[in-house]
């Protein structure tokens, strides 16, 4: 009898167990999250490469197309006769009438002719108050590379105009001398646009590691490390960069070879991670950089580790489990050859035990359902081929497009070539538009409700459905009293609502002839009520009582987990509103959402 009350396992030994089961689960999460978080900054940096190669190939491309075009220029005799005569006013005319003509036809910035000592006689913008005709620029590095090797290249910042621009210079001969040098300068203002077109922070330095061109005007003319002397005086000697004050990019130098995120502070900004790529183009030794934001990597290394450590400390459970019921059944083995003659008094109490183990064993069942389900909220995929299909429509004309206007520029078809970089802008910020309301949605919010539009609010929800509603086929149409109602709430969680409220009214009608959903919005005393109606077939009485319920569903586990609404519910809660639905009198199914205006003060919405 003293065996049978005596403790089969110490508490001690337990808390034990417990505490090195939870180590090891805990270990499990941490490894996975450093091995998930590796494979997406991996993934992040061959995206960015990707993106990289495709916008140096497009600079390439812009630099030299116009290579050999001042050593064509150099071959026009006007300008030779200029040089061996510069004070006849006839062919200073000529060479500035072709000049012009050159720049004009070339669509370039400025051509311009250079006598032996730096001295501009004839130039494309003869005719402007800020013209290149008299200035002197033997300082200039492109006047001497193009003396000494026959090409000189420069990007830097007109001395006459203020304006940057990309230099080629090319030397007219005759015969063996050098008469002088003719230059054509190149605007990259196309590429900074698409730069700032991008969606990510790109920046363009040189050589020295001075950015001269960004996504973002406020980094141009900063440097990503701390200039030497003898850089800082050929700077101010060639005036590459005019008088712009050359200052760090930020607190500290930028490695351009960084293979983990670095933790930088950019100008206006607070410190924050910063996932670097670099990328070398052109033939002065630049290169463009990609600051990334690691942080999407790292939630989703987050979210990976965490299904990881729980999916652990079930499978722990379930050993303990089964562990623990092994351990009983040999008690109960042996408990039965000791007691064997009281198996009759004891078989009421062992009844109960065994009817304990099986309450045990079911709620273990549905304690391992429950985590299956939970896993399956990681799956947020449920619009990604809809959205997939709205890129690469864009995408694919693009694509389209540039093929198009590589063949008509090669026909000199200028005008057509114009018309097709215009649809490709337009495309760029269509695609724009789209990716940035995608961050927008997917941006985690502080808890900090205050005014928001409703009419931006549906506008956006219904970018975000859009996909779902052509697949539907769905005609969805919107009334508001007044497009600038606002509400206290937080943007992204109110569209998250109204995502919800739209994808389920379009689940409701799909595989209907002419599906149609209603979006009314207004006010209702102090507080806004929008209200979105299907023409589906309603909701059930048995249903509607149990719809806000979380897990609840009436869809299969591929298309809804029962949640939605639920979490919809306690969004609007939060803000002092409520969510309801009834059956509209001729069909279908009516969710009317009540929040308090902004500027009123909080009033209890009509039942």
């Amino acid at each position: 009898m003293s065996r049978l009350a005596t403790p089969s396992m110490r508490p001690s030994r337990t808390w034990l167990l417990t505490a090195v089961a939870a180590a090891a689960c805990l270990l499990i999460g941490l490894l996975g999250y450093r091995l998930l978080l590796d494979n997406n900054l991996a993934h992040e940096r061959r995206l960015a490469t990707q993106r990289l190669d495709a916008f140096a190939l497009s600079l390439d491309a812009t630099l030299n197309r116009h290579e050999s075009l001042p050593g064509l220029l150099a071959l026009e005799p006007s300008l030779a006769a200029l040089l061996r005569d510069p004070g006849n006013q006839q062919r200073v005319a000529a060479a500035n009438a072709y000049l012009e003509a050159a720049q004009q036809g070339a669509a370039v910035a400025a051509t311009y002719l250079i006598d032996a000592d730096g001295n501009t006689l004839a130039a494309s913008n003869w005719r402007q108050p800020r013209s290149f005709v008299g200035h002197n620029y033997a300082f200039r590095p492109y006047f001497s590379d193009a003396i000494a090797h026959g090409l000189g290249r420069f990007y830097g910042v007109g001395v006459t105009t203020g304006e940057p621009g990309y230099f080629l210079a090319a030397p007219v001969r005759e015969q063996e001398r050098i008469l002088g040098v003719v230059v054509l300068k190149v605007g990259l203002e196309s590429m900074e646009q698409a730069m700032a077109g991008s969606g990510d922070t790109l920046l363009l330095a040189d050589a020295d590691g001075i950015v001269f061109l960004s996504s973002e005007r406020r980094l141009r003319y900063r440097t990503l490390a701390p200039l030497p002397a003898a850089i800082t005086a050929r700077l101010a000697e060639t005036r590459q960069y005019g008088n712009q004050s050359i200052v760090p990019l930020a607190d500290r130098a930028v490695p351009l070879d960084a293979t983990t995120p670095l933790r930088l502070a950019l100008p206006d900004e607070q410190p924050r991670e910063h996932l670097l790529v670099t990328r070398p183009v052109g033939n002065l030794g630049w290169q463009v950089v990609q600051l990334g934001r690691p942080d999407e990597a790292r939630a989703a290394a987050f979210s990976g580790a965490m299904a990881l450590a729980f999916a652990a400390a079930f499978a722990v459970g379930v050993a303990a489990h089964l562990r623990h019921r092994r351990r009983r059944r040999d008690e109960l083995k042996r408990i039965y050859s000791e007691l064997e003659q009281r198996i009759a008094e004891r078989t009421a109490d062992l009844t109960d035990k065994i009817a304990a183990l099986q309450r045990t064993e079911a709620i273990l069942h549905e304690t391992r359902d429950a985590a299956v389900q939970a896993g399956k909220l990681a799956v947020l995929g449920q619009l990604s081929a809809g959205i997939s299909h709205e890129l690469n429509q864009p995408l694919a004309a693009l694509q389209t497009f540039a093929d198009n206007a590589t063949a008509l520029l090669a026909r000199g078809r200028h005008g057509e070539v114009a018309e097709n970089l215009e649809m490709i802008s337009a495309l760029i910020e269509r695609t724009g538009r789209i990716v940035r309301q995608l961050k927008t949605f997917a941006r985690k919010e502080a808890a900090t409700p205050q005014a928001v539009t409703i009419a931006t609010a549906i506008e956006h929800a219904l970018m975000l459905v859009e996909p779902r509603r052509r697949d539907t086929g769905a005609r969805i149409s919107v009334s508001q009293d007044d497009p600038a109602l606002l509400v206290v709430a937080e943007a992204g969680r109110l569209e998250q609502v109204l995502v919800n409220l739209l994808l389920n009214g379009l689940d409701a009608m799909h595989g209907q002839p002419a599906p149609q959903l209603e979006i009314l919005a207004g006010r209702d005393g102090r507080n806004v009520r929008i209200s979105i109606r299907d023409h589906g077939t309603g909701i059930a009485d048995e249903v509607r009582s149990h719809l806000f319920e979380p897990f609840y569903t009436t869809k299969s586990a591929s298309e809804g987990l029962g949640l939605g609404l639920a979490i919809s519910l306690t969004i609007v809660e939060s803000y002092g509103g409520t969510l309801r639905t009834h059956n509209a009198a001729d069909g279908g199914a009516v969710f009317v959402l009540t929040l308090p205006a902004a500027g009123e003060p909080h009033a209890a919405p009509d039942a």
